[in-house]
């Protein structure tokens, strides 16, 4: 949930986590278990869901009195542009998790980091994949350092002012370090984070890019360390480069642009 003075409208705030903790969970969500999860009143949490619910946005279970999404969110979903680069992006996910047997994961950016949109499991029986709706920081994570990487640079000044929390021994914390990673995956095209997020789990992303050369979104592999070094492997992070050049492409990018090219200005333009 939102903290007090992080801006915007406090009762929105709760109102749009409300909404997220249903439609990102796998199962319906009673009154106590959405508070729990926000650590807030039940009383506040049920006002939001009436309200809600009365609107269409979700639904309640006349059976279990539990709630899931609504009418209403499912037509917005169809709706959504975003749609079009979640279908685009299938083909070459479904392809490039077959090659390697890794999870495959789409996110785009957030003011807060990068949002996971699908999330393909990986071939091996040990599933390891990141939740869809879920937040990945900018600074410790793959896709939220290559989103950030492509990103305009006073917003980048804005993400470096931190404050960054040390979540395993080898996060990086340090602004000017986390810099000069972002000014690396410019000039490689990739970005990892061995070991950032969780001990064990590594995490390699490439950008995707639009007809207007701007950064959509991240496509990452996720798996562990074991599987994905710290050192990436080249057939790994080629077999990355082609699926999200791919994406790109049904996205319009490519007319007479390649990817090196836009490394080029998006370095230049710093």
């Amino acid at each position: 949930m939102a903290a007090e003075g992080s801006g915007g409208v406090q009762s929105v705030h709760l109102a749009i986590d409300v909404l997220e903790a249903v439609a990102f969970s796998d199962d319906e969500l009673g009154v106590t278990q959405i508070a729990d999860r926000l650590k807030v009143t039940k009383g506040s949490v049920h006002r939001h869901l009436t309200t809600m619910v009365e609107r269409g946005y979700l639904s309640q279970n006349p059976a279990t009195s539990r709630y899931t999404i609504g009418p209403k969110s499912r037509l917005l979903a169809r709706l959504s542009p975003d749609a079009d680069l979640v279908k685009v992006a299938e083909g070459p996910m479904r392809e490039l998790r077959d090659a390697l047997g890794q999870t495959v994961v789409l996110s785009e950016m957030t003011p807060r980091g990068a949002m996971v949109l699908v999330t393909l499991p990986g071939t091996s029986p040990i599933e390891i994949g990141v939740r869809p709706g879920s937040e990945l920081p900018f600074y410790n994570s793959a896709q939220g350092k290559v989103l950030l990487a492509y990103a305009p640079r006073p917003f980048q000044m804005r993400m470096l002012r931190g404050p960054f929390e040390k979540v395993t021994v080898k996060t990086i914390v340090a602004p000017d370090r986390i810099d000069k990673s972002l000014q690396e995956i410019v000039k490689r095209g990739y970005g990892a984070a061995p070991e950032e997020s969780m001990l064990g789990i590594n995490a390699v992303a490439v950008p995707i890019f639009d007809s207007n050369d701007a950064c959509v979104a991240a496509l990452a592999v996720v798996g562990s360390i074991q599987y994905l070094p710290e050192k990436s492997k080249p057939g790994d992070i080629a077999a990355l480069m082609h699926a999200a050049e791919q994406i790109s492409r049904k996205l319009g990018h490519g007319s007479g642009a390649s990817f090196a090219s836009v490394r080029h200005r998006s370095q230049s333009g710093r």
